[in-house]
């Protein structure tokens, strides 16, 4: 397996476009990934508001909910 140095170094060493070829390659899985992670996170909200224990309540609730203001879940 090769290092992190020598694979900077590998890449350092490639034609121009070869390099711009490799961080639109790379650009685009990134995208990919994160398309993947927001269908994933979209399902389990989905599923939490089919089974009914999804938090719901207004932007301040969810505000306070968050920082923890008033020491409970102002959210049902």
């Amino acid at each position: 397996m090769m290092t992190l140095q020598e694979i900077i170094n590998s890449i350092e060493s490639l034609p121009t476009e070869d390099k711009e070829y490799l961080f639109e390659f790379l650009r685009q899985q990134r995208i990919e990934n994160r398309r993947v992670e927001i269908l994933a996170n979209a399902q389990e909200v989905m599923q939490a508001f089919k089974d009914g224990t999804a938090k719901r309540g207004s932007v301040d609730d969810l505000i306070a909910d968050l920082l923890g203001d008033d020491g409970g879940s102002c959210l049902e």
